[in-house]
């Protein structure tokens, strides 16, 4: 069940994770479109290219992970919620250093501001729902 803060983000993170997943499912091509990438007609890439594939995989691991979020804010695991936001820190700091060096392609920077902004906004929530929960208990004592 949905009660603070901090489960809402979750809960909306797992949901989007989910939508973008399935689109990624069912047109791989879109995600690519959505990064500004250059996408290229099925029939004209050349054997050895394994994007379509490699997309389809993310997108199933995106879908996964918005269930595993889903089932984390329903049941208030604050302790996935921190652990979110140090891994999404990780992400950006990852995938920020991949676009600088020319491992990544600069539409990778959706990515770290996207992971960037759901480690500040569940950041900000968890530290909120703690500070409402101690100032609950100072007024009771």
């Amino acid at each position: 069940m949905i009660r603070t803060i901090s489960d809402l983000t979750i809960f909306i993170f797992g949901l989007m994770a989910i939508i973008v997943g399935l689109l990624g499912l069912m047109s791989p091509e879109t995600i690519l479109s959505q990064m500004n990438f250059i996408v290229l007609d099925r029939s004209t890439r050349q054997n050895g290219d394994y994007t379509i594939a490699f997309l389809l995989c993310s997108s199933m691991a995106s879908l996964n992970m918005g269930i595993y979020y889903l089932l984390a804010a329903w049941n208030q695991w604050t302790k996935f919620y921190q652990f979110t936001v140090v891994f999404r820190l990780l992400t950006v700091t990852m995938f920020s250093l991949a676009i600088k060096n020319g491992h990544a392609p600069e539409g990778f920077i959706g990515v770290v501001i996207w992971e960037l902004l759901g480690a500040l906004i569940t950041g900000t929530a968890l530290w909120y729902d703690a500070n409402t929960r101690v100032n609950k208990v100072n007024r009771t004592s």
